[in-house]
């Protein structure tokens, strides 16, 4: 595994569509444990492909004891609304309310290659949204109000 740089707002392959992976081989799950690694090393909650300069449709969530890992995915179904603040790693030190399902089921592909369904609601349901819209070339800063800057925990 390998720490990637990311990509942060400006650069423009976060408003371009991420392609569809057509074969999980190495490569690509090298770039999911990167991915990972990535993720962790930033404090983050969840990542996705175009966020380390990969035009491809994956992503990472990992919420306390929940761990998505997607490929290709597919929101299936949403219900209801929930408004809370969100951040990203490609857009730092800036935090904005964003409204997203309460609910939603999503289908995508796992490392493996296997079809698989999750179904979330609350932070879990927003980190797959969030990330699914990365896939689109959509920035929660391109949803979001009360878009404010914030202080960032820098390590000296």
């Amino acid at each position: 595994m390998a720490l990637r740089n990311v990509v942060c707002r400006g650069d423009e392959i976060l408003a371009k569509k991420a392609k569809e992976v057509k074969e999980i081989n190495s490569r690509i799950l090298e770039m999911l444990d990167d991915m990972l690694e990535t993720m962790h090393e930033s404090n983050g909650i969840g990542i996705a492909a175009p966020q380390v300069g990969i035009l491809k449709q994956m992503f990472i969530v990992e919420v306390d004891d929940t761990f998505i890992e997607l490929i290709n995915p597919q929101i299936l179904e949403t219900k209801g609304t929930q408004v809370d603040e969100e951040g990203c790693l490609s857009v730092p030190g800036v935090i904005g309310k964003v409204e997203r399902p309460q609910y939603v089921k999503i289908r995508g592909l796992n490392r493996k290659g296997e079809t698989v369904v999750y179904e979330a609601t609350d932070l879990v349901a927003r980190a797959l949204c969030h990330e699914y819209d990365h896939l689109q070339g959509i920035l929660f800063v391109d949803k979001a109000f009360d878009i404010r800057d914030v202080e960032l925990d820098v390590e000296e």
